[in-house]
């Protein structure tokens, strides 16, 4: 990438966020780094300045807070950063049904991953259009191609992250701005700690993939202006099957895929 660009992600103090604020800084892109952590970030921080030489500013922030998008767009705005490229990679699930799950949680979802996602895109695609030059990375899952019982309405999340990054890419066409969706599998971060999904069958006889390797797929589709990219020709695989495959049984695969191993 040129000099002096710089790469704005949320959720970057662990899991992909940290793989890619590192991937980042190996080519010398200047970094804004958003989590709710502000200890993990000036740590990721100092290493990323003392090891590439590049400009970094932390914003600890919890981004599922209503006004946060918002925020955040207007200190980045009042420190004169131009955020060339816009990583959207905050967010989380939560397992069990949806009618035991604490509705704060499920409202915790759709606001972090559907609603932070939408305002930061809205907000950062703007003066992007402006110079005719941006990247935008939106993180979905491949959970993102399938109904997920037992975790509803993360699945439900990322087939929006999905659907609206694909149709944003076509308006995007010609313009010098490219989205690209993102959809990892399983992947060995804190996310499943969080979620509640450590014993489950994904996890436990799966063989999720490690993070560093799936941040590296994602950089390189990004890099590269891919509209879709998903990690690993197995998650490929499985992301295409479930388009000939019956509802009913891609839906019944799903439950037993997130069921706890007992």
């Amino acid at each position: 990438m040129a000099t002096n660009t710089t790469a704005l992600i949320t959720g970057a103090s662990a899991g992909l966020g940290y793989e890619f604020a590192h991937l980042f800084a190996r080519d010398h892109v200047n970094l804004v780094l958003v989590a709710r952590s502000g200890p993990k970030l000036a740590e990721l921080a100092g290493q990323l300045r003392q090891q590439h030489g590049i400009t970094v500013k932390t914003i600890p922030l919890d981004l599922g807070l209503p006004q946060a998008s918002q925020t955040l767009f207007e200190e980045t705005r009042r420190a004169g950063i131009h955020v060339d490229v816009l990583v959207n990679n905050a967010g989380y699930g939560m397992a069990g049904t949806f009618h035991e799950i604490p509705l704060s949680e499920s409202y915790g979802q759709i606001q972090l991953n559907v609603t932070a996602l939408t305002l930061l895109t809205r907000l950062y695609l703007g003066p992007m259009l402006e110079r005719h030059s941006g990247k935008i990375m939106n993180v979905a899952s491949t959970a993102a191609f399938q109904p997920g019982p037992l975790m509803a309405v993360y699945y439900a999340t990322k087939a929006y992250v999905l659907s609206f990054s694909e149709a944003l890419a076509d308006e995007l066409r010609n313009t010098g701005v490219s989205v690209t969706c993102f959809c990892p599998g399983a992947t060995l971060t804190e996310f499943q700690k969080r979620a509640q999904t450590e014993n489950s069958r994904l996890f436990k006889q799966l063989s999720p993939m490690d993070a560093k390797t799936v941040a590296e797929r994602g950089y390189r589709a990004l890099m590269d202006g891919k509209t879709l990219a998903i990690a690993g020709f197995r998650n490929w695989m499985v992301a295409e099957s479930v388009r000939f495959a019956p509802r009913k049984l891609v839906t019944a695969i799903s439950r037993w895929v997130a069921e706890p191993v007992k």
